[in-house]
């Protein structure tokens, strides 16, 4: 809105009051007429515009340096960690600084993050290592989260689909007819229908069941071993390269996938998604960070790679007592950490806990934060 300053000093000719009024009545309808005494008749400056902070904005971690050199063993989620009180907003974060930041998957080791708190807004340097061998050995840009943690979850099967299985290669012999084998055995494998170098042996665990609806989601592969396929029989022999345990008849083998490690940029999911912890890795009652869980929905609901679910902790379950009487409470969900998903099936995800402030256990609540 435009300001027009009327000065009763400015003018040599008296004006009289009818006059004022009957301009300001005029410019009304557009404009914002203000009236200045003669003792303040001066500039008025226009208010400077006012930057609000709405309730989504993003936050700086407590203690968040000014200056930080990335150093090798980084990962893109500990560097959110030291900036952002929401690490997996880091991609907000980038998305205000395309000028400095072109991709948020390509920082290196020795480079210096540069933090300016009026923004926030993060700039990069480069400095340069000394010795150059120690330089040289830094090019290769940050994982999102340990590649440690997950690659093992990675190259197994871990859910295998209703059905999956009806047509699967399985073993139906041993050598020397024993019952069990180890690593240097051969065994014999039936409805091979391609020829593939390294396949994985793996038994069927326990159901995935979904724990709002008891629907069958899957069942979990336990992984067994590595075997190499030796001829195209029928049977077909193979040799047993690794085994974590005896292998044996009606196990079941899958060609090996290629294992890659996921570097996507952790980010929330755009849609709401609301879901439960299935169960934990290696079958424990309770896991907390770096422990690998499964949640109840994947593709089919929207869960992609790289996306952070917030997971709270189920309510318990207790009994009031009063005065002869017993009525049956349950107790609010409480906000617990978060999950990084990094691998996904139809209806199943596997994520890595990359925060916890108490245990998780399968029942937990897996949601858009």
């Amino acid at each position: 809105m435009r300001k027009i300053i009327f000065n009763a000093r400015a003018s040599k000719k008296p004006v009289s009051a009818t006059a004022i009024t009957t301009l300001a009545a005029a410019l009304a309808a557009s404009f914002t007429v203000v009236v200045a005494s003669p003792v303040l008749a001066q500039t008025v400056a226009e208010p400077k515009p006012v930057k609000l902070v709405s309730a989504s904005s993003l936050k700086l971690a407590p203690g968040a340096p000014d200056r930080y050199m990335v150093v090798s063993g980084d990962t893109l989620w500990s560097l959110a960690s030291k900036f952002l009180k929401d690490p997996y907003r880091w991609n907000e974060l980038f998305k205000q600084n395309k000028d400095t930041i072109k991709n948020p998957n390509l920082i290196y080791p020795g480079q210096v993050l540069v933090l300016d708190r009026n923004g926030p807004s993060l700039g990069i340097e480069t400095v340069k290592l000394e010795p150059r061998e120690y330089a040289e050995s830094l090019k290769k840009e940050l994982w999102t989260v340990s590649p440690e943690a997950i690659a093992p979850f990675l190259s197994k099967p871990l859910v295998i689909e209703p059905g999956a299985l009806d047509a699967a290669a399985r073993v139906i012999g041993i050598q020397d007819n024993r019952v069990i084998a180890g690593a240097g055995d051969h065994i014999y494998v039936a409805n091979v229908v391609q020829a593939q170098r390294d396949w994985q042996i793996f038994r069927l665990g326990e159901p995935l069941k979904d724990p709002e609806t008891e629907a069958i989601l899957g069942h979990e592969a336990l992984y067994v071993g590595d075997a190499r396929q030796l001829n195209e029989a029928k049977p077909a022999d193979f040799l047993v390269k690794s085994t974590t345990q005896e292998v044996t008849a009606n196990y079941y083998l899958l060609p090996a996938p290629k294992a890659e490690v996921v570097n996507y940029t952790p980010r929330a999911p755009q849609k709401e998604i609301r879901g439960r912890v299935v169960g934990l890795a290696g079958g424990v009652a309770y896991g907390g960070r770096n422990n690998v869980i499964s949640v109840n929905k994947g593709k089919a609901d929207g869960i992609e790679l790289g996306h952070v679910l917030a997971l709270d902790r189920a309510g318990d379950k207790v009994d009031d007592r009063y005065q002869g009487k017993t009525t049956p409470y349950q107790l609010p969900e409480q906000r617990n950490g978060l999950v990084f998903i990094f691998r996904t099936f139809e209806h199943v995800s596997y994520g890595l806990i990359m925060e916890a402030e108490r245990p998780v256990q399968a029942g937990d609540s897996a949601h858009t934060p």
